[in-house]
């Protein structure tokens, strides 16, 4: 039975009791007219009454013509017992009442047991419906898992090797303790797994507690701050008594940083609640009492937030990173999640993996069930390539939108724009290599020019950043070179965007200004410490950031100016396949014929039928490149240049 049916029974059961109780109070009155008593006594003297009952002060009758009525005596009258009788009015007595001592009780005390019924189930709705009720807002809300609950283990986690080498010896020691002891060794009594999201820190909590066999308790930061202080606190204090009683066994705080923050530095506002579960969490794992054979886990993408004592040796005192995975990490996680898949032969993990750079192991489960969803859509019998090439282009660049009806002039300046990007991009050194440019609308952008890295990479180098700057102004300087400068468009909004905050970088953070040299001046997150500069120090930081957007523009111009033929060669073919790939960009800056996608439709009215065949998804020549290099380090995501926002 769900809350809303529960919720509606008892507001039924309150509305019968309270129809019942008005019902008796006034059923007898409704039916009875009332007379004043003269009236009553002139009726018994003319013989018009046939019979009467008293009981104290109230008297009820019935008349000859069978009519009923009650009167009120307003004093004593002794005299009206014998006119009764003289008159032949059969007089009836009202026996005394015999009500019980209990059920006076709860006659008198029933409308102070409604309100607090009424209270009981608002304080339960305000704390969640949890066991108890309003009288358990101390008790935790921690779920209890059994060791025989928990199947996972560390077969099912993939691409955090060195993760799951850090976090092996608490099985042991949860297996055996006096391994450990023997040797004087302590475990640790608190563990932090620190990592972006999505790279499955809850999963390998759980696999700790599957690989040990012992319970698991699981929370989530939030859990414990309510509206009344010291809620928390004493869930805290109930929490760790719970885990005693199950030792050894593991505690899970998910989101740590809801509850840990630091206190008194004004990292999201004071809060007396917060702060006061905060301590009581402190003391309980390392306080004047011991927790042994109890581990607490906590995950947080945000450690720069938490408060210093609550990393300090004897409290979380092991800091495990759960890092974005690597190529042969996210090979291993691909196989994991495409398990239950029915793949086709041409699907190879290695190759999705090294076309995947950035992805964490939530994105790779995502980018397989968006191949299924694909393959399913077109009445597949088994997941294919294109299907996850698919699936990748929609999660990196958007779902397309062919329903937005573009102008044709629209059209061309996308084309125009895109074009930019992909010349300028093939011509700076050291940038990405470029793996699609399309003018099918995606996401918010009416054109994409999409790279993808050669491998995870962990740094850049100026040359690097600098050839960025200029891929980023590309499209905009082309629609300057072809339209003029009165008709640029609003379209490279996000890429001034992008450049401008990599200049500011180079400048500010990473020392690459020869006026300014290698100073931070820009806020510290961590300290909160703001590095105040003089006037004339801004100025020369704008200064500095003007010298190296204006450079690389100038580049830019100059680039496209000298393959201006191959500008509007690269347009034409956009305007007639909407998507090239990098063979065909490749053929375009041979200035060599264009050759046409695989599967590509001459005919017209066939390619408005049939729209995915307008855009052929075949391996790249840089997706060969990328499978054939052995050497691959950690990078940020596949990095896309879009062009307008959407009129």
């Amino acid at each position: 039975m769900n809350d809303m049916a529960k919720n509606l029974i008892l507001w039924l059961v309150i509305a019968v009791v309270l129809m019942s109780l008005f019902q008796g109070f006034g059923k007898d009155e409704a039916k009875q007219s009332q007379i004043d008593y003269t009236t009553f006594v002139n009726e018994v003297n003319q013989g018009q009454i046939q019979q009467v009952q008293i009981d104290g002060q109230e008297v009820k009758g019935i008349r000859s013509n069978q009519s009923k009525f009650i009167t009120y005596i307003p004093a004593s009258d002794p005299d009206l017992l014998n006119d009764l009788i003289k008159n032949n009015v059969l007089v009836k007595g009202t026996p005394p009442e015999e009500t019980s001592f209990l059920a006076s009780i709860f006659v008198s005390w029933f409308p102070m047991l409604l309100l607090i019924g009424v209270w009981i189930f608002f304080m339960r709705n305000m704390q969640g419906g949890g066991k108890g009720g309003a009288m358990s807002f101390g008790k935790s809300k921690a779920k209890l898992m059994g060791e025989d609950q928990i199947k996972t283990t560390f077969a099912d986690i993939a691409g955090c090797d060195e993760a799951k080498e850090d976090v092996k010896e608490l099985v042991d020691y949860l297996k055996d303790s006096t391994k450990f002891q023997k040797l004087g060794g302590r475990i640790p009594t608190g563990v932090l797994l620190v990592g972006p999201p999505g790279t499955g820190k809850t999963l390998l909590a759980k696999a700790i507690s599957g690989e040990a066999k012992v319970p698991f308790f699981s929370i989530s930061g939030s859990d414990f701050v309510e509206m009344f202080v010291g809620v928390g606190a004493s869930r805290v204090r109930d929490m760790f008594e719970q885990a005693k009683k199950s030792a050894p066994c593991i505690i899970f705080i998910d989101e740590i940083d809801a509850v840990g923050r630091q206190r008194g530095a004004g990292v999201g506002g004071g809060n007396d609640e917060r702060e006061q579960t905060l301590n009581q969490l402190l003391v309980e794992m390392d306080g004047f009492e011991g927790n042994e054979g109890i581990i607490v886990i906590a995950a947080t993408n945000r450690p720069d937030v938490l408060d210093a004592a609550l990393l300090r040796p004897g409290r979380f005192d092991r800091q495990v990173v759960v890092s974005l995975p690597d190529v042969r990490g996210r090979e291993q996680i691909l196989n994991v999640h495409m398990r239950k898949v029915p793949l086709s032969d041409d699907v190879q993990a290695m190759v999705l993996a090294r076309g995947t750079p950035g992805f964490s192991g939530a994105d790779l489960a995502n980018l397989v069930n968006e191949a299924a969803l694909f393959a399913a859509r077109s009445n597949k019998r088994t997941v294919d390539k294109q299907d996850f090439e698919q699936a990748r282009d929609k999660i990196l660049m958007g779902a397309e939108r062919r329903s937005l009806v573009m102008r044709e002039e629209d059209k061309e300046s996308t084309a125009y724009h895109e074009a930019g990007h992909a010349i300028v991009a093939k011509l700076v050194p050291q940038h990405h290599p470029i793996h699609k440019v399309t003018i099918i609308p995606r996401g918010r952008a009416l054109g994409v020019t999409q790279f993808l890295p050669e491998g995870d990479q962990i740094s850049q180098n100026r040359i690097e950043l600098e050839s960025s700057i200029a891929v980023a102004y590309g499209g905009r300087i082309a629609e300057e070179i072809i339209y003029g400068l009165d008709k640029v468009s609003t379209g490279a909004s996000q890429d001034i965007k992008q450049a401008s905050a990599i200049a500011r970088a180079m400048v500010t953070e990473w020392g690459f200004s020869e006026k300014l040299g290698p100073i931070l001046l820009t806020v510290d997150a961590n300290t909160l410490r703001s590095n105040v500069v003089s006037h004339e120090t801004g100025k020369l930081i704008d200064d500095e950031v003007k010298f190296f957007i204006d450079k690389n523009y100038q580049r830019a111009q100059k680039i496209l100016n000298d393959n201006i033929d191959i500008l509007h060669a690269m347009k034409d073919a956009l305007m007639k396949y909407e998507t090239i790939d990098s063979d065909q960009v490749a053929d375009l800056m041979a200035r060599i014929e264009v050759r046409p996608p695989t599967d590509w439709v001459e005919d017209a009215e066939v390619a408005k039928d049939n729209p995915a065949k307008a855009e052929p998804i075949k391996e790249s020549s840089e997706d060969k490149t990328v499978a054939d290099n052995d050497s691959i380090a950690a990078s940020p995501a596949a990095e896309t240049e879009e062009n307008k926002d959407d009129k």
